[in-house]
């Protein structure tokens, strides 16, 4: 869900940066590196210190503060290189609005960031949740997470079972979602199905 939410506002953000350039670009790409400067740890410290963040506060912080930034970037770039192509031309004279040349027409062409960075997304706000959870910033007992399993795990280190079982369920997770986004970017790639070999 986080991932979903933070990729969606970061392809709107950096498609429109990427689509209208100029001095909308340049005011977009100031906000990011204002939201890139902002250390989340100690934001995420000072939240827990005033609030006790449930799972709703965590996934808001994480999609707002940080999830967005990175697939910006690449969704921007992405647009820069295919405005420049003959096919928005035609749409362009054709009289289609903005909004319709981008994610009707552009944004299927330039998917390939977002299939390939998405898994790596959804490891890295896993690992995220269960380090904040893990250090006491996230989460808090009696709410049960992986994070928590292992910060119990680690205080009471004769009970081995705490700590093997999160760390097995975290590992099967990641491999999982690897193996699952490796086989959807693969169906998505049109050099296996190509004649032209």
């Amino acid at each position: 869900i986080v991932t979903f939410f933070a990729y969606s506002l970061g392809i709107l953000i950096g498609g429109t940066m990427g689509y209208f350039g100029g001095k909308v670009d340049l005011l977009g790409v100031r906000i990011i590196e204002i939201f890139m400067a902002i250390p989340f740890l100690f934001l995420m410290m000072i939240i827990a210190s005033l609030m006790r963040p449930n799972v709703v506060v965590l996934a808001l912080i994480l999609v707002f503060l940080t999830g967005w930034i990175g697939i910006s970037f690449f969704i921007r770039g992405e647009f820069y290189r295919e405005k420049a192509k003959d096919y928005v031309s035609a749409a362009v004279s054709l009289g289609t609005s903005n909004w319709k040349i981008m994610f009707k027409h552009i944004l299927p062409n330039g998917l390939t960031p977002i299939i390939t960075f998405v898994p790596f997304s959804i490891i890295g706000d896993i690992y995220t949740l269960v380090s904040l959870d893990f250090l006491g910033y996230g989460l808090r007992p009696p709410t049960s997470s992986w994070g928590n399993l292992l910060s119990q795990a680690s205080e009471n280190l004769d009970y081995w079972h705490m700590l093997i079982f999160p760390f097995i369920a975290l590992t099967l997770t990641v491999f999982l979602i690897t193996f699952i986004s490796e086989a959807v970017r693969e169906s998505f790639d049109p050099k296996v199905y190509s004649r032209l070999k």
